[in-house]
């Protein structure tokens, strides 16, 4: 029997620094298999992180050290849930591994965000998702393509290349394709089927 793996990350000082962490700790679950845990030192409660990695199949416990250090422990389960499940029903379910705060009321800051930035030009829609925090880029992009008939377009900026987004299109059955005109600027077309 293999051995469960801990691995553990502090990211307090990126983001004292105001630096993104997420890649990072993105790239240390990605080496996580069923039965292991990921321990993340954050300056506070990464609400975001507990739904992005919910939704990968992580159950989470939480620590408040102290005023600035909240200490996250994710085990690793099978994956029953995935981002472009959430959006496939009109019902406002709660994924099978509910994050800690309310899932519903997540959803409806989504859309209506959605809502104010979304522009549509017949067939093809237009978003701007730069600006915003992980994974709400992500949450925006699918809803709306969940509103969408099959055909028409969906053209994205964001300021970095989405590739948890990329995993999810796959799913789906959905082509896209991506240009990154600068360092922080991307744009992406999705066409649903």
């Amino acid at each position: 029997m293999q051995k469960s793996k801990i691995v553990e990350l502090d990211v307090r000082e990126a983001l004292k620094k105001k630096e993104d962490p997420f890649k990072k700790i993105m790239d240390a679950v990605a080496t996580l298999e069923e039965g292991d845990q990921f321990i993340l030192h954050a300056i506070f409660k990464p609400r975001p992180l507990l739904f992005v990695l919910g939704s990968k199949g992580f159950t989470h416990e939480i620590e408040k050290r102290a005023e600035d250090h909240w200490v996250v422990t994710f085990s690793k389960k099978k994956r029953k849930f995935s981002f472009s499940k959430l959006f496939q029903s009109k019902k406002k379910e709660l994924p099978e591994t509910p994050p800690v705060y309310h899932m519903a009321d997540e959803q409806d800051d989504i859309s209506q965000s959605l809502e104010k930035d979304l522009v549509q030009e017949g067939k093809v829609y237009h978003l701007d998702n730069r600006g915003l925090e992980p994974p709400k880029p992500m949450m925006r992009t699918l809803l709306q393509l969940s509103r969408m008939k099959s055909g028409e377009q969906l053209k994205i900026i964001n300021e970095r290349v989405p590739v948890y987004l990329f995993e999810e299109l796959q799913q789906l059955g959905y082509d896209y394709s991506y240009d990154q005109k600068e360092e922080n600027i991307v744009h992406i077309t999705i066409t649903k089927r």
